[in-house]
């Protein structure tokens, strides 16, 4: 079932809204003309109970149409919800496991960092010591 656009959301929406504006026009209408109209009182009374009767069964029909309706857009916004709610979900989880991914090879480029630190400071270390135990060279002292 293909979702209808908003065009057509609101084209029914309006046709709906002017049904039940016409229906009651209508009705209005029809007990103006017939108070007006030369007829006795039974017939008068019968006639205004018949308009009644025709526009009350006309609003349960525009009613249970518009309730149909209303129970066919409830079901396709819970449908496309669930699968709105699904997608983000798995986008949710493809996010979250590319950012342990990327936690990982930093914190294993930071272990490597720190462990060539380490080195270049043992080997630096070492050369300092070594610099160290060398005898200093001892220059001629310049007597001019």
């Amino acid at each position: 079932m293909s979702m209808p656009s908003p065009y057509q959301k609101r084209e029914e929406a309006n046709f709906g809204t002017q049904l039940t504006c016409f229906l009651i026009g209508g009705a209005v209408g029809a007990v103006v003309a017939l108070m007006f109209a030369p007829k006795s009182g039974r017939e008068l009374r019968g006639d205004i109970a018949d308009v009644t009767r025709k526009g009350v069964d006309g609003a349960r029909e525009t009613a249970a149409q518009l309730g149909t309706r209303a129970g066919e857009y409830y079901e396709v916004s819970r449908e496309r919800a669930g699968e709105f709610y699904a997608t983000a979900a798995d986008k949710a989880g493809e996010f979250a496991a590319s950012a342990r991914e990327a936690a990982a090879r930093r914190g294993e480029n930071l272990t490597a960092a720190i462990d060539a630190g380490k080195r270049a400071y043992a080997e630096e270390k070492r050369r300092t010591e070594s610099t160290m135990l060398e005898p200093a060279p001892t220059y001629p002292a310049d007597n001019s």
